[in-house]
């Protein structure tokens, strides 16, 4: 194949579709986050004006928002991940990825997270974006005939990292994300138009939200010494609760497969156990987990021992509903807790490092991918003082968390979508 001038048109198209999806994509997840915080203080609100708004509204509402999903959505249940790396592996069978990435899909990636989280979920945004940035990029192509060669691979990779990217305002963790976690080596002809489409989302976000959880503290030191202690407390402790978080995600969701009970009953069933855990935890479970995360890197509201704890098996319901959620931002709270509450028990490190050395912890040890892990958690926090540690504790957790779960949790669920035109063994991580 001749290589096409630098002036040429369709060189320049092509560029453009990337750039322009990318910067849309970011616009989007921009509209999402912004969304997200004000449905989650919404059903606060609700809760604390009406008692009973917080018993009624989670088995209902989740149980209407799964109705939903699967009768006019179907694709678009849960993380959305698992359907991104099952795309990537079909190949000329246009019908089976429209199942898996399509605009309507997207849609119902934008609405349906919302109204979970009006009705108390414990909702994230993460794999939602990928979802979207993918099923977008991808319909961009269509709509301006892009050669097969970018339509099966490039646009799928520059759009679902282009989400994550703008979902954290992390342009580099988006370039880690398309390389390890998407299981896709770029290819010389399309890396360079994939890594711009990502730093073009990442920074539209950044730039309209100045940025999403920045922790400035001048004083991330880790001196030589009794302090370094803390990358193998925090690596096995948190790396065993993500391992943990996955095996149960894993474990659970093929036992609700094989109990054939209606997807609504679970759903209902669901929203019940969230209802008891946001009455526990007076609320802290709710959303996102963004404001409470904020809240522990800026020491300024004590969560409780159990949050975490809590955290965690909100996001495993939710995730057992059905619903369109994600399970980044509610890991990173979840593993932001366990750190303080690390700190507290064992003080071998300051509070502020350990909180962050256990958030790498959790996602590491829930995803099995550390490169991802520890370079969203130094992007996101500015936390470039610790990088090593951060590094080192992010493998230690994947270590402890492959001890628990040889399979990585998104090609574990990647299994859901096999008879879609390709098997287990076929997606590589």
């Amino acid at each position: 194949m001749p290589k096409q001038s630098f002036l040429s048109l369709i060189v320049w198209k092509q560029r453009l579709v990337f750039w322009l999806g990318a910067i849309f994509v970011g616009l989007l997840i921009v509209a999402m986050t912004l969304l997200s915080e004000w449905a989650a203080q919404t059903y606060r609100i609700l809760s604390q004006h009406y008692s009973w708004f917080r018993f009624v509204a989670p088995p209902f509402g989740l149980g209407f928002t799964a109705w939903m999903t699967f009768r006019f959505f179907p694709g678009s249940e849960r993380s959305g991940i698992p359907q991104v790396k099952t795309a990537l592996e079909i190949a000329g069978n246009l019908e089976a990825r429209n199942q898996l990435i399509s605009l309507r899909i997207a849609l119902g990636k934008l609405l349906l997270p919302i109204m979970g989280l009006i009705s108390g979920a414990s909702v994230g945004f993460g794999g939602p974006a990928v979802h979207i940035g993918a099923s977008i990029m991808l319909s961009l192509g269509r709509a301006v005939k892009f050669p097969p060669h970018y339509m099966e691979k490039g646009l799928i990779i520059a759009g679902s990292a282009a989400g994550f990217a703008a979902m954290f305002s992390t342009p580099l963790a988006g370039i880690v994300f398309a390389v390890e976690e998407m299981g896709r080596t770029l290819e010389e002809r399309i890396s360079s138009l994939v890594l711009t489409a990502i730093v073009f989302s990442g920074v539209t976000a950044y730039a309209l939200l100045n940025s999403y959880i920045y922790f400035e503290d001048e004083s991330l030191r880790m001196p030589w010494g009794q302090h370094w202690l803390a990358i193998p407390v925090c690596g096995i402790a948190g790396g065993f609760l993500g391992g943990l978080f996955s095996k149960i995600t894993i474990v659970g969701g093929r036992l609700l497969k094989r109990s054939g009970l209606p997807f609504v009953v679970i759903a209902i069933a669901c929203g019940g156990v969230i209802a008891a855990l946001n009455f526990l935890s007076d609320g802290a479970t709710v959303g996102t987990g963004y404001q409470q995360t904020k809240a522990i890197l800026n020491s300024t509201a004590p969560l409780g021992i159990s949050f975490p704890f809590l955290k965690m098996l909100a996001t495993c319901a939710t995730f057992f509903s059905g619903i369109p959620s994600g399970i980044f931002v509610p890991s990173i709270a979840t593993g932001a807790g366990l750190g303080i509450d690390l700190a507290h028990w064992l003080p071998i490190a300051p509070a502020s490092v350990m909180i962050l050395l256990t958030m790498t912890a959790y996602f590491s040890g829930m995803l099995q991918s550390p490169l991802t892990s520890f370079v969203i958690v130094m992007e996101m926090t500015n936390s470039h003082e610790i990088l090593i540690p951060l590094m080192a504790t992010a493998f230690f957790a994947t270590g402890t968390s492959k001890i628990m779960n040889p399979v990585p949790l998104y090609l574990a669920l990647c299994d859901a979508y096999s008879t879609l035109g390709t098997s287990h063994n076929s997606v590589k991580n």
